[in-house]
């Protein structure tokens, strides 16, 4: 695996940290972005009005820290394993018993950007993330075998985020070109990662980009099920496709996309839906 050009820098910005309340050892990785100052003509005189730097959710991870070393061959650091170690159910078992854990707080940080130092009242608080979890509205993808990745929140009542897909074929790119994409979606601001791969070695290509990701990766299990079976629809079984989704859980994919099929035999109940084109 080539370690070349994998640290991230932007212009005018830089990386900063905000660290939890009720978890003080967190600590948030924020971007913030310094702006030009304002400039008005008064009188034939050029006036400047300086602006404060705007902080923004930042996807980046590990790569835009000057003080962490990236070795692509290790994989990142595994942010989540000291709070992983320590608990047994899942994000929803915890919200459910009212329990705020690390990555609730956590995110409840990454979604007020900075707000509160701006004296901008938020609503978005460790106890709001934790309920909108346990009502059903929100989810934190995070797979407990994909440590490495930043906590982050999907829902109706949080910023909108952005999914972006890369993935391998059979015509061409290898697993450090898998991983590079990796690194530019992050950096670019992609909240989460689809391996879309369909080529050969899907299993190692997805285990270098979990292991490099700090964001979520989520797959679509069917391509897998099929590169197993040949690409021979007729010898797909049950028990291929669910051995290929307990595969990919255990290797730390965090959410995924079930295509779903029809049987010949129903096809006809569906000739008077309109689906268009």
């Amino acid at each position: 695996m080539k370690n070349e050009n994998i640290k991230i820098s932007y212009p005018n910005s830089e990386k900063i940290y905000k660290c939890g309340t009720l978890y003080p050892e967190l600590k948030v990785g924020m971007r913030r972005i310094l702006l030009t100052p304002t400039v008005k003509n008064e009188g034939g005189k050029r006036i400047e009005q300086p602006n404060d730097p705007v902080v923004v959710y930042d996807t980046s991870g590990p790569y835009s820290d000057p003080n962490i070393e990236i070795d692509l061959n290790k994989g990142l650091p595994k942010l989540r394993q000291p709070w992983i170690k320590k608990r047994k159910g899942t994000q929803m078992y915890y919200a459910k018993k009212g329990i705020i854990t690390e990555e609730m707080e956590y995110v409840a940080i990454r979604e007020n950007m900075d707000c509160e130092a701006l004296g901008i009242k938020t609503h978005i608080t460790p106890e709001f993330v934790r309920d909108e979890v346990a009502a059903g509205r929100a989810v934190i993808p995070a797979n407990i075998n994909h440590p490495e990745s930043e906590p982050m929140i999907i829902g109706t009542n949080f910023c909108v985020k952005i999914n972006t897909n890369i993935g391998n074929s059979h015509e061409n790119s290898s697993i450090d070109e898998e991983v590079e994409k990796a690194v530019w979606s992050c950096k670019w601001g992609g909240d989460t990662l689809m391996d879309l791969s369909t080529g050969t070695n899907i299993h190692e290509t997805r285990e270098w980009i979990l292991r490099n990701c700090p964001v979520p990766v989520g797959t679509v299990p069917m391509y897998q099920a099929f590169e197993k079976v040949n690409g021979k629809a007729e010898k797909l079984t049950w028990e291929i496709f669910r051995d290929t989704l307990i595969e990919q859980c255990e290797q730390g994919v965090d959410y995924f996309t079930i295509h779903c099929g029809i049987r010949l035999k129903n096809v006809q109940l569906a000739n008077g839906r309109l689906t268009g084109w």
